[in-house]
């Protein structure tokens, strides 16, 4: 089946669900305005869809190779990556100064959903790229600004994250690889890293890693963690290739999906890097790179769904069975069936929600940057501080939910893999596992973000959500406003609750409790949020006489359908934040053995 860019729908969010005309406003982005929108959107799904969804299901079958020490891409993916670079879209957001276009986060990121939903695999390797150059603008020395920054921009060298080791995972305060000063201010880096994704490849010249590593002298834990940048190979004084670097990859996990992108086993021995910013402090410099990753990887979760849903959708309006309720027809197709109608409507609903959440928070990030004044920059870091995580975990459980769905209407044939169906789920399944569990950004939510300002961003959403609930009445009455608002008040009294339980010394056993159902539980209403926004803005165009009446009638139906399947689940989501921690310890290892 073929992918189809959801420009539309991605123009849309981006105006009037994120407010992208607020990142306008700060005149930081003197090039972008409506036509650069949509002239980037519309190339960016062309590339998607002739160039990248085409190799998809064959570097699947095919896979990235390991051999004689080397990973050769899937056939195809070497080529299409240049044509990528060429394009220029590893520099569409990155700063103007290293060569890249300047233009918003939030273009940067809709852009980036068609990649992903062409191609998930093939995805990553510019992903990985787009973290490596934030860190070094932001961290990085004027050597390494000047030498590196602008081939990793121009698509020319790709990037790597380096971090998890077998024996640290998640708790990177145990990695053991170790980086000794060689004298003239190079260091020599030992150690082996796990789960590297396209650490190795044949689809540039030179790959940049970015490697957490310990000095000799530095502290246990993650206070003893400083970030190295080591190249495939030298980079001499004049930007020429030099000498292969000591370090390699061992072999190429075997994974459930994302086939096609090599995820690496790397052995470090005794290579030349250069350290990133300060000693000792790695961790908070790889964290630009794993925010921004984040984020980035939330929006794979709505690429993945957007491209399974199509797949659901064209199945279903082709697959006859039955007769239709509504036309009487005998051998319908099955999308006249109710519950495949309502199961498309919903996933449709989801995609649309997690969209607007991700593109928001892009927009947050944009505004954290660029905004007018220094209190309007800390309120805008606040918000996406806060919607990182959410929309991360919450946007990739909706990727596995949508896929899955997806699978299912497909019935015995979305079990056979010639359908494709059964490979979106494969390749959703990573997103809620890597840069962080979604238990981890569950964890950071109340752990960190949600306390971090005393809860004060957090309050704000809840306001602003209340401002959009007051304007609904023109559009719905009934149960569509009663369980927003509901919802809006399971969140409002999950967060007071969380926020008391943090203040009380014996209290965080409970708040880790309830972490997972809290982000849930915000996703579910931010995500309704969003729909709600879309369908006030679908009514004023409806008005106004402007737009394709059908389409706009659609975003208005669509918070409808989520407000009756998702909303409504608000209230159990609220009593599970408040389960306790107490009610946990009482399931001991032995009644789970049992």
């Amino acid at each position: 089946m073929t992918y189809r860019a959801p420009v539309r729908d991605l123009a849309f969010t981006l105006k009037a669900v994120a407010g992208v005309d607020r990142v306008a406003a700060t005149g930081a982005f003197p090039d972008f305005d409506d036509d650069v929108m949509g002239a980037v959107l519309e190339a960016a799904g062309q590339l998607s869809e002739n160039v990248l969804a085409p190799l998809n299901r064959s570097g699947d079958l095919a896979g990235a190779v390991y051999a004689n020490g080397a990973v050769t891409a899937a056939p195809g993916f070497a080529e299409a990556y240049g044509e990528f670079a060429q394009g220029g879209w590893t520099g569409l957001a990155a700063p103007v100064h290293a060569g890249g276009q300047g233009l918003p986060k939030a273009l940067e990121l809709a852009a980036f959903e068609t990649v992903h939903a062409a191609n998930m695999a093939f995805g990553l390797c510019p992903m990985l790229s787009l973290a490596a150059i934030e860190a070094l603008d932001a961290h990085g020395t004027e050597h390494q600004k000047t030498h590196y920054l602008p081939r990793l921009v121009s698509g020319e060298w790709t990037g790597a994250m380096c971090l998890t080791e077998p024996q640290a995972g998640s708790d990177l305060g145990a990695l053991t690889s170790t980086a000794t000063p060689n004298g003239d201010g190079t260091y020599s880096l030992t150690g082996q890293k796990i789960y590297i994704t396209w650490g190795d490849h044949d689809a540039t010249p030179n790959i940049v890693h970015m490697v957490l590593a310990r000095l000799p002298d530095a502290p246990p834990g993650p206070k003893g963690i400083s970030l190295f940048l080591a190249n495939k190979f030298d980079v001499r004084a004049d930007g020429s290739l030099g000498d292969r670097n000591a370090f390699r990859p061992v072999g190429l996990e075997h994974k459930l999906g994302i086939h096609a992108s090599p995820t690496c086993v790397m052995a470090y021995e005794g290579a030349r890097a250069e350290l990133v910013g300060r000693p000792n402090e790695g961790l908070s410099h790889m964290f630009v790179m794993m925010n921004a990753a984040r984020l980035a990887v939330g929006v794979q979760g709505v690429g993945i769904a957007e491209r399974a849903y199509q797949a659901a959708l064209a199945y279903a309006l082709d697959r006859r069975q039955g007769r239709s309720v509504w036309t009487g027809e005998a051998g319908a197709p099955i999308v006249d069936h109710p519950d495949v109608r309502r199961s498309l409507a919903v996933m449709k609903a989801r995609i649309a929600a997690a969209r607007g959440l991700c593109l928001t928070t892009g927009v947050a990030a944009d505004l954290a940057r660029h905004a007018d004044s220094e209190e309007q920059r800390q309120f805008w870091k606040g918000r996406e501080d806060l919607l990182t995580p959410i929309a991360k975990a919450w946007s990739t459980d909706v990727g596995v939910q949508v896929a899955s769905q997806g699978l299912q209407i497909h019935g015995g044939m979305g079990f056979i893999e010639e359908t494709g169906a059964a490979q979106h789920y494969r390749d959703a399944r990573i997103a809620p596992i890597y840069e962080g569990t979604n238990g981890i950004q569950a964890m950071d939510l109340v752990g960190r973000k949600l306390g971090q300002d005393g809860g004060q961003a957090a309050r704000d959403i809840i306001s602003d959500m209340r401002g959009t609930l007051a304007r609904l009445p023109r559009l719905y009455a009934g149960k569509p406003i009663e369980r927003f608002k509901a919802a809006i008040d399971a969140v409002e009294d999950a967060t007071l609750w969380l926020l008391d339980r943090k203040a009380d010394p014996a209290g965080g056993a409970d708040v880790l409790a309830g972490a997972d159902a809290y982000l849930t539980l915000m996703g579910d209403v931010i995500g309704g949020w969003m729909l709600a926004l879309g369908a006030l803005e679908a009514r004023a165009e409806l008005d106004a006489g402007q737009g394709d009446a059908g389409w706009l009638e659609g975003r208005i139906a669509l918070y409808e359908v989520y407000a009756a399947n998702v909303l409504g689940h608000a209230s159990s989501r609220l009593a599970a934040v408040g389960q306790g921690g107490a009610l946990l310890q009482r399931i001991t290892v032995d009644v789970l053995a049992a």
